[in-house]
């Protein structure tokens, strides 16, 4: 096989000519920060979810944030969460004066078990944040069921989760939904630069956090600088500055009309993939739950060390050899320095989470590659390991 001269990025946005010129017309309009754009999206966003409301912020990290604080989360209290996660997940229970408690996964989908967040739960526990991990739902019936039983609040990561369904309904809606956080990062499902999205159907929640992802004012700047409004605001408590911009919306908006199109690019790519990995007894993929429709947000594939005289860092920069860019979503949360030194954690701890990171590559997986780089790939796959086959 011969190898590609250009390097084949780990991921890269789908853009068309219709975002250059949505946000031309953003820069135009003067505009700039939250205007007419952005209230256009939540309500899009709203709809497209089923939510009764959206709040648009400036990352999902400012989502997370915000649904903890808007419950009243803070000093004393435990969070649960899972370790599989990037450490914003955990940061932002972090922010809020609270403790993150670590609850181990199912090794075959990288979920949150629900088995273990019940064997976390302590008089002093008041949330849980499950992830849903690489685009696929966590098993939410079983965690809101605990989440009644000791009265919990439960903020869902939606992060990976765009389209995303559980028993029929989008992430982020529905009667069930309090809080769902979701990423518009560059690389996301739908993709704004830098963005996020809290949607709930709490009317409490959603008007608390509007308040506070502005430094706590009770009107916004659209409010105040459209004809008619008033200069005087009042701060009723000390927000934030998380507010998502225009310019942002406007990519939004657009990406919003061509997520059909690009997620059916995703999971053609993705059966692409299953099919050629499907005989390489190496390559484990990811289980697929049977409850919810997966957005293929990440691809990944395990690496079988046992079967390989390489390991997975290995597996890596022979993918790099091919000029092929991969990434490994996550190296669990409670291995990172910070969460070692302030809150004990180690190595074992985690044994599910843990043995799951030391296998996972993520593969190219976005609407802008082409069907033949997705072939290159899943051929550069199939001879790595085929050369290092014990």
């Amino acid at each position: 096989m011969e190898i590609r001269k250009d390097f084949l990025p780990y991921g890269f946005p789908f853009i068309t000519e219709k975002e250059v010129q949505a946000v031309s017309d953003v820069i135009r309009s003067g505009w700039w920060s939250k205007g007419p754009k952005t209230m256009e999206f939540e309500k899009k966003f709203a709809e497209y979810v089923g939510a009764k409301h959206a709040i648009a912020l400036n990352s999902c990290t400012a989502a997370l944030h915000l649904a903890l604080e808007a419950k009243g989360i803070g000093a004393g209290d435990e969070v649960i969460t899972t370790p599989m996660s990037f450490t914003s997940t955990s940061n932002t229970i972090l922010h809020t004066g609270a403790t993150p408690v670590f609850a181990d996964i199912d090794e075959d989908t990288g979920l949150i078990d629900p088995k273990e967040i019940e064997k976390k739960i302590t008089p002093r526990t008041k949330a849980i944040v499950p992830v849903h991990y690489a685009g696929q739902a966590c098993d939410l019936d079983a965690i809101h069921a605990i989440a009644e039983k000791h009265g919990l609040f439960v903020s869902e990561d939606a992060a990976h989760a765009v389209s995303t369904t559980y028993k029929g309904q989008r992430i982020g809606g529905g009667e069930q939904c309090q809080a769902a956080s979701f990423s518009f990062y560059a690389t996301k499902n739908l993709a704004t630069g830098e963005g996020g999205m809290l949607t709930t159907n709490d009317d409490a929640l959603a008007e608390k956090a509007r308040v506070l992802s502005l430094h706590g004012m009770d009107r916004n700047a659209w409010n105040r600088y459209q004809k008619g409004g008033s200069w005087h605001y009042d701060v009723v408590s000390p927000g934030f500055k998380y507010n998502m911009t225009d310019i942002a919306a406007a990519l939004g908006l657009c990406q919003l009309e061509l997520l059909p199109e690009m997620q059916a690019t995703r999971a053609r790519y993705a059966a692409i993939y299953d099919e050629a990995f499907a005989g390489l007894d190496a390559i484990v993929l990811q289980s697929q739950v049977p409850y919810g429709e997966n957005a293929r947000h990440l691809y990944y594939i395990r690496v079988q060390e046992d079967k390989l005289t390489i390991g997975r860092d290995q597996f890596i920069e022979e993918l790099g050899r091919y000029n092929i860019g991969t990434s490994v979503h996550f190296i669990p949360i409670h291995l990172h320095p910070y969460y070692r030194e302030h809150l004990g954690t180690k190595e074992g701890d985690f044994p599910h989470a843990e043995h799951f990171y030391s296998q996972i590559i993520s593969l190219p997986l976005y609407p802008s590659m082409t069907e033949e780089d997705v072939k290159y790939v899943a051929m550069a796959v199939g001879e790595i390991a085929e050369k290092y086959a014990k």
